[in-house]
């Protein structure tokens, strides 16, 4: 049993429970004075993992939220529950029966077909996996294998935006411009159209800088955050985005969301002219 302290919420599935414990997520952040413990059950297969759950449920007094698909478990889980007194929430059950009611089909019943049969689901895993792989330069062998590159100097929000590209199924590497450090060679060889160049008003570089070393307990008089410093980076970059001809994006006064529409759409067009990207 489980030590009562916060409340506790299940979310219980016959697949990997994402759904359940997103659902509970959403809801329990409009309890903002309350903190849950919320208790994720995945892999739900016969009636005797439900009688389990119920009954630790019970002894907790917690609220069950489940996505189950299988019309046999989901009644089990409502009727005892019921015998039980433990509220649950069948997240799946009502829409699964309003819509074979409306449209007459029958529903296949099948646990975890949003991800077995979901072929962009694999492409996500996989653009996430390739941005961690080749984020911050790392692997230059990567930027031949990527959708897109982008390039510019520190704390110009390649890596936030490698990784939300990276949930747009977009496989994205990225480079830090540095004085100090030539670029890879690899990536002269990457097709300008595929390369991104970020560039920054340096004012609200030194101001991004300052605030950063401030966090890591250092001090914004430091090198990184000097102006003269800021403005050495931003003259060698914008010298190297010219050597590569590629397009380049203002990020000065723009959220992650906004940029990454930006280079969406500039890969959308690159798909209707090239076909490779």
């Amino acid at each position: 049993m489980i030590p009562k302290n916060n409340p506790i919420i299940y979310a219980v599935s016959d697949s990997i429970g994402e759904t359940a414990e997103s659902v509970v997520k959403a809801t329990t952040s409009q309890f903002v004075e309350e903190k849950f413990d919320v208790i994720r059950v995945p892999y739900i297969k016969d009636k005797g993992q439900i009688d389990r759950v119920i009954e630790e449920a019970a002894a907790n007094n917690a609220v069950v939220c489940y996505t189950i698909v299988s019309p046999d478990l989901r009644e089990h889980m409502a009727d005892t529950a019921l015998a039980k007194d433990v509220v649950v929430v069948d997240v799946l059950g009502p829409m699964i029966k309003s819509i074979e009611k409306t449209t007459g089909m029958l529903p296949r019943n099948q646990a975890g077909l949003i991800h077995s049969l979901d072929h962009e689901y694999f492409k996500r895993v996989e653009a996430v996996e390739f941005a961690v792989k080749y984020d911050d330069g790392k692997n230059p062998l990567g930027l031949l294998k990527a959708d897109i590159v982008i390039i510019g100097v520190s704390r110009t929000s390649k890596t936030p935006l490698s990784m939300y590209l990276a949930h747009k199924r977009i496989k994205v590497a990225n480079v830090p411009l540095v004085p100090e450090l030539a670029p890879p060679e690899e990536l002269f060889k990457v097709p300008p159209y595929k390369i991104i160049g970020l560039l920054i008003d340096p004012f609200k570089l030194n101001e991004i800088r300052s605030e950063r070393l401030k966090t890591m307990g250092l001090s914004d008089t430091a090198v990184y955050a000097d102006m003269n410093r800021i403005s050495e980076e931003l003259t060698y970059a914008k010298g190297i985005m010219r050597r590569l001809h590629c397009q380049i994006i203002n990020v000065s006064n723009r959220a992650i969301e906004e940029t990454a529409g930006i280079i969406l759409e500039y890969v959308r067009k690159n798909k209707e002219r090239h076909g490779d990207c």
